[in-house]
């Protein structure tokens, strides 16, 4: 899932520095990319240790996404702290506590898996994705102020599709280092008997080395900004501080666009993460692949690859098309797709389902400026409330769990399927809700 980036980040920018001006931040601009690509790139991996820690203290669906349910609800408890901070400290030094929050969540994975306790794991999915939510609250407006004004969306594009180039890549590391080493690729069956050979502490061990490796590439990455030679930007004064918030302070509530908008980020990001946690369960399922869990996760990157390519063909599009259509025309190829899965078999299901990938490509972005679209003064507390929507990743899922537990896995995806049916309303009607008057 692509990070949050909102008009904030690039309305505001007097600070803007010009690099022609000021120096040249291509390398920068290259070790800012390489956070994009690492926080999309351990977000993801919760996709293949969801089924990984499943099978290894014998959860429920349910208690597997709560997951899910800890590192999402990371963003709604650290966003706003996260904002704060970083107006008092720089976007810079925001970026290095963020690194070194998540190399500390990385490196709790050890003796999470040491003493094989599943609390301990949750634990360190808050603390990472804690780190990862000062990561996008610093590096977002960072990247737009590297530069002419004008180009900033386009660096945001760009480095966004490092984001996707990390959600896609994170699969096949996930396979090979964690999924792969105590599975018999031949059957399920031999899987189960070399599974029962380990204890639980051999099995969750699994996921040290790997984890140290993680730890390791944000510590260096944290050392890489410390000793940058970059411009101080990002760090607000008192009066700029009280003179934002009297400014909008309340009123963009009064937005029903926005409102609505909110919603369409809740139960986007909720469909997006719940369909991408029960991939791997799913494409497992004799009916469905039948694979092995090592081999269903290498398909993932199908989900997440075609949301990457997906974004540069929507980007196209919506030069000719109106966005709010595109937006619904996915939303409802997504319910086709989602309608094959649910109610078919074999490779028609499987592909269904990863196709959905496709269709999410551009739907964040553009249910962002949808929703922020006329707010003017109010952008900045509107684009707070999207950020702080994310947290639907946290609660659908785990409401998805629940019907998994009670109706099977398969019709499990009738709540991401209404979800889409959501976005496309949106898309149709929603994001042209009539302004209230007299607001701005």
């Amino acid at each position: 899932m692509a990070g949050p980036t909102s008009s904030e980040f690039i309305e505001g920018n007097a600070s803007t520095v010009q690099a022609g001006q000021s120096g040249d931040y291509r390398f920068a601009l290259i070790a800012l990319t390489s956070l994009f690509f690492m926080w999309g790139f351990l977000t993801c991996l919760n996709d293949i240790l969801i089924p990984y820690l499943k099978n290894l203290f014998e959860l429920n669906y349910t208690q597997a996404m709560l997951v899910q349910f800890c590192f999402f609800g990371a963003y709604f408890i650290v966003s706003i702290p996260a904002g704060n901070l970083v107006g008092k400290i720089g976007y810079q030094k925001g970026i290095i506590t963020g690194l070194v929050i998540a190399c500390v969540g990385c490196l709790l994975f050890y003796p999470s898996a040491s003493f094989a306790s599943y609390n301990m794991f949750l634990f360190a999915f808050f603390v990472l994705a804690a780190g990862i939510t000062i990561l996008q609250v610093s590096a977002n407006p960072y990247v737009s102020a590297l530069g002419p004004a004008e180009t900033a969306s386009s660096r945001l594009t760009m480095t966004q599709a490092f984001n996707s180039l990390g959600t896609t890549v994170a699969p096949f590391f996930g396979s090979w280092l964690i999924l792969s080493t105590i599975e018999h690729p031949d059957s399920v069956t031999e899987l189960d008997q070399v599974i029962g050979t380990l204890s639980a502490a051999e099995q969750a061990s699994t996921v040290q080395v790997p984890y140290l490796i993680l730890a390791g590439a944000l510590f260096l990455l944290a050392m890489t900004f410390l000793f940058l030679k970059l411009p101080q930007l990002g760090k607000k004064t008192v009066e700029e501080q009280v003179a934002q918030s009297s400014k909008s302070a309340g009123s963009a509530w009064k937005y029903p666009h926005l409102v609505m908008g909110a919603v369409g980020i809740f139960v986007y990001v909720g469909a997006e993460v719940g369909i991408g946690s029960f991939l791997i369960n799913f494409l497992t399922q004799d009916d469905i692949g039948g694979l092995t869990e090592s081999q269903a996760a290498n398909y993932i990157a199908y989900y997440f690859g075609g949301a990457m390519v997906g974004r540069f063909i929507g980007a196209l599009v919506m030069q000719k098309i109106k966005a709010g259509k595109v937006l619904a025309f996915n939303a409802i190829c997504a319910c086709v797709l989602i309608g094959l899965a649910m109610f078919s078999a074999g490779t028609v299901a499987m592909w269904a389902l990863l196709l959905v990938g496709l269709c999410n490509s551009i739907m964040f972005p553009t249910i962002f400026s949808l929703a922020l679209k006329d707010l003017n003064q109010h952008t900045s507390q509107g684009s707070g409330i999207l950020c702080l929507a994310i947290v639907g990743g946290a609660v659908v899922p785990l409401l998805q769990g629940m019907l998994a537990d009670s109706l099977g896995i398969q019709l499990a995806f009738i709540l991401p399927l209404l979800c889409y049916g959501f976005i496309c309303f949106y898309g149709l009607v929603g994001c042209d809700a009539k302004r209230p008057q007299g607001s701005n």
